[in-house]
């Protein structure tokens, strides 16, 4: 069978699950292996989300220091070239911005083909700060110098790439249906009196509290929730803003059924899997006009897009009045079509087999 290397530093959270059912998925027709790091975000019993035919190999010099220490990038380039020469893969994807910035450093494609998924641009989702700027430099830089095909998760994260590197393609997110219906099953929606918008996700500069809480000022009539907390969750202050810290899955999906809508506000995605998860669940959706969100929804038509705090006060407004149930119903559908695993593993089943395809005839 033909090789896949994936290479992984940020082998937490969003990525982990991402990374994780993609090895699974792909181990029926290719053999994997996965040079991963472990990271406070890691899960400790991690091997059991993966297949038993995915080869594990932790990359001991990935860590915490990233792309600003040059004696460790070093260490980690070599420990990169021993892992391609032993493993002697056809493809190598390399999963998020560290990864990504070392791994093309690394591997030239000589003998096989990079790939590079950002999981969302770094410098995009930071906003703002001067290493914002950094990471901003150094995609344009290595985008150019590198021969690596860029992979998005969606079109207007591959409209992204196209300004940074000449080779992009993209192939949607989805979530494992059958793992979140089971997730789902029995699970009691928490319902509150007043009419219910909620959130998800770590309160920091990508997912725009401030801008939650000024929603929520405009529409008093209305409860808003944040399931979760972090650095920037003293900018929500609003009276019917409520704060709930992290909750146990159970019982944020039993909060996510209660609710009446959700909102998306960040500043970029790649594509949220908690917006996936919510247009499965059948959530009015509300979502920022940005990189990733504006692919999945279109404003009308499965939920809303907007620009400012009045145009989501606006769009809330209406729906308690008159709740538009058509748009959850058109989300619903889509991703039964598009964004879920089985229809992610056939577009990567074709892409992988191509990229080898492509590399033999040369």
């Amino acid at each position: 069978m033909r090789k896949i290397l994936m290479v992984c530093e940020a082998f937490g959270g969003g990525v982990f699950t991402y990374v994780s059912q993609l090895c699974n998925d792909m181990c029926d027709d290719f053999d994997v292996y996965l040079a991963y790091a472990i990271r406070p975000q890691t899960p400790e019993n991690y091997r059991d989300f993966l297949d038993k035919r995915v080869h594990l190999i932790e990359v001991k010099n990935f860590g915490a220091k990233g792309l600003t220490s040059v004696s460790n990038d070093i260490r980690v380039i070599k420990e990169l070239h021993t892992i391609e020469a032993k493993v002697k893969p056809d493809v190598i994807h390399l999963h998020s911005s560290v990864a990504g910035g070392v791994g093309r450093l690394a591997f030239r494609g000589k003998n096989n083909t990079v790939v590079y998924t950002p999981h969302g641009y770094a410098h995009i989702l930071m906003g703002s700060g001067a290493k914002c700027g950094m990471y901003g430099v150094m995609e344009h830089i290595l985008g150019r110098m590198s021969n690596a095909i860029t992979l998005t998760c969606c079109e207007s994260e591959d409209e992204v790439a196209k300004g940074l590197t000449r080779r992009t393609a993209y192939i949607e997110t989805g979530v494992n249906l059958a793992d979140l219906s089971t997730a789902l099953d029995g699970v009691e929606p928490v319902k509150k009196e007043r009419f219910t918008v909620f959130t998800l996700g770590r309160a920091c500069v990508q997912k725009q509290p401030q801008l939650f809480n000024r929603i929520a000022e405009l529409v008093p009539e209305a409860h808003f929730v944040w399931i979760g907390n972090g650095e920037l969750e003293r900018q929500l202050t609003a009276p019917n803003v409520e704060v709930t810290g992290w909750k146990p899955r159970k019982e944020a999906l039993a909060m996510a059924k209660g609710a009446d809508a959700f909102i998306l506000c960040s500043l970029g995605e790649a594509i949220a899997m908690s917006l996936i998860e919510n247009m499965y669940i059948k959530k009015l959706v509300l979502v920022s006009n940005v990189m990733g969100n504006k692919s999945v929804i279109h404003d009308g038509v499965n939920g809303y897009v907007c620009n400012t705090a009045d145009e989501y006060a606006e769009k809330i407004k209406a729906a308690i009045k008159h709740f538009p149930s058509e748009l959850p119903e058109r989300a619903y559908q889509d991703v039964l079509e598009i964004y879920n695993t089985e229809a992610m593993k056939k577009k990567y089943v074709k892409f992988y087999s191509d990229l080898v395809q492509e590399k033999s005839r040369i």
